[in-house]
């Protein structure tokens, strides 16, 4: 497909193993635009295996213009249990600044709702940062509700292991104490 504003040919494709350097470059322009750097441990020997190893992880489409790439969707196969089916859920959807407004992020979520649909997934789903008003708006145009009532909730780190190095007894009396 051609852009009009730029006079290039728009592509989205998979990603390829030899994209990984691309795939980590993304995430940590992400991560800047989010003020988020500080958290960023990727590495390419780390993504090349999530993204392309034995059991892959994650998927991604890039966006392209003229063989350039410009912005990048990581997303992965969850599951709804009220639905009973698998579902889609982005994890990250980032286009250069200086290629934004030129309908590549709407072009990557096309995609991945084609995706969706062809895969025979219940729903895509994603979050955003409260203060990102320029997504949200996006997400609102093209029929996104925010489910407001939801409140995500993250392990990492010492509190992961923490939890992890927890033992429980087997009596369901004892599980709520070993918890406090």
């Amino acid at each position: 497909m051609a852009d009009p504003a730029a006079g290039g040919a728009i592509a989205l494709r998979p990603a390829a193993p030899d994209d990984v350097p691309v795939v980590l470059a993304f995430i940590r322009e992400l991560a800047d635009y989010e003020r988020l750097s500080h958290i960023v441990v990727a590495t390419e020997d780390g993504l090349r295996e999530a993204l392309f190893g034995a059991r892959p992880a994650a998927e991604v489409i890039l966006a392209t213009l003229d063989e350039t790439p410009v912005g990048f969707a990581l997303f992965f196969q969850n599951f709804s249990t009220f639905a009973g089916r698998p579902g889609l859920y982005l994890e990250d959807l980032f286009v250069r600044p200086a290629y934004r407004g030129r309908g590549f992020g709407t072009a990557l979520l096309v995609r991945l709702a084609q995706i969706a649909v062809e895969r025979k997934y219940g729903r895509m789903e994603w979050a955003v940062l409260d203060w990102n008003e320029m997504a949200k708006r996006v997400y609102r145009a093209i029929g996104a509700e925010p489910l407001g009532e939801w409140t995500v909730n993250r392990l990492t780190g010492d509190a992961l292991r923490a939890l992890a190095s927890r033992t429980w007894t087997g009596k369901a009396s004892a599980w709520p104490s070993q918890l406090g």
